[in-house]
């Protein structure tokens, strides 16, 4: 009887972890966003939250953990429990970019695993419309007749912001003076007001069409029909192959069948025509990719900003 009596508990307690696992999600979930409210990913983070908490049946909380370029809210995650309950909206910035500058307490390849890609971004170079300047080629003249006087502003050191601009910088062999803000909000406030000269941001977009900022060039996608008269900048650089992401990223550790279900929930998600328009309206290229092409995506943009570090000469300060 004994053994027949160990193989029924045994089946009653697998029984019982099976139904734990399907119980996923049975309380809220954070969504860690690691830049103060207002900013792009913020505002992206706010959308998948909503429709994934309607997928899932449960609440999905953004909480914003802003500092050293994206990192402490990274780390934050990196260090959290492995349950599929405290989730990270990441971008290439804390991902690929500041973990090269700043000292950090994760490591972004082992520490931190892929849930989904959820859209690459649209960037837009703008300057505040006082300024003389209405194209690339006026702000390269203007920079080269004013060397060190115009301003730009990020959402931090070590972002795309950040690399973006030094990257151009590089390729047009003028002199910007780089002003980190904690978040891309305060940064176009501060374009639009005048205290800055130009930016490289996705939520720029929403600044140009509103004509609080005049748009010079975009990248990251193809076309911009929604910004009329705004180029792409391969038109002036085709070599240009520098772009964000945004990830939602989970603890590694985290039990496959929870992967599974959080992949599964973001799938539909993102397949939502509703979510594809927010996220559009943002300035942002949806585009659902499988977890081997997403670590992919972030392996790719560390290895082109390292060189651009390099021949930049960036440091953190």
């Amino acid at each position: 009887m004994r053994p027949l009596l160990h193989l029924a508990t045994m089946s009653l307690l697998a029984s019982l972890s099976m139904l734990a696992q399907a119980a996923f999600p049975e309380k809220a979930i954070t969504y860690v966003v690691p830049y103060t409210p207002g900013g792009t990913n913020d505002n992206i983070a706010r959308i998948v939250a909503k429709h994934l908490a309607d997928r899932l049946g449960q609440p999905v909380v953004v909480e914003n953990k802003p500092g050293a370029a994206g990192t402490v809210g990274a780390a934050y995650v990196a260090h959290a429990q492995a349950d599929g309950y405290t989730l990270f909206n990441a971008s290439i910035g804390n991902l690929a970019i500041a973990p090269q500058l700043v000292p950090v307490q994760f490591d972004p390849f082992k520490d931190l695993t892929p849930i989904a890609h959820l859209a690459g971004s649209r960037s837009v170079i703008a300057v505040n419309p006082k300024l003389p300047i209405h194209s690339i080629a006026e702000l390269i003249s203007y920079a080269k007749a004013h060397p060190g006087k115009l301003t730009y502003g990020t959402s931090g050191n070590g972002t795309p912001g950040h690399i973006s601009t030094e990257y151009l910088k590089l390729l047009s062999g003028i002199d910007l003076l780089h002003v980190p803000y904690k978040g891309s909000a305060q940064a176009l406030s501060d374009a639009a007001a005048g205290h800055i000269d130009l930016v490289s941001d996705p939520l720029a977009n929403s600044f140009v069409q509103a004509g609080k900022l005049r748009g010079l060039a975009f990248f990251g996608t193809d076309k911009a029909p929604d910004l009329p008269g705004v180029p792409s900048l391969t038109e002036t650089f085709p070599e240009w192959n520098f772009s964000g992401a945004f990830l939602a990223m989970a603890p590694s550790g985290t039990p496959p069948e929870v992967l599974a279900t959080l992949r599964k929930a973001l799938d539909d998600v993102l397949a939502e025509q509703q979510t594809i328009a927010e996220l559009k309206a943002l300035g942002m290229a949806p585009q659902r990719l499988t977890t081997e092409q997403s670590e992919a995506v972030i392996r790719a943009n560390y290895e082109l900003s390292k060189s651009i570090i390099a021949k930049a000469g960036i440091r953190a300060d």
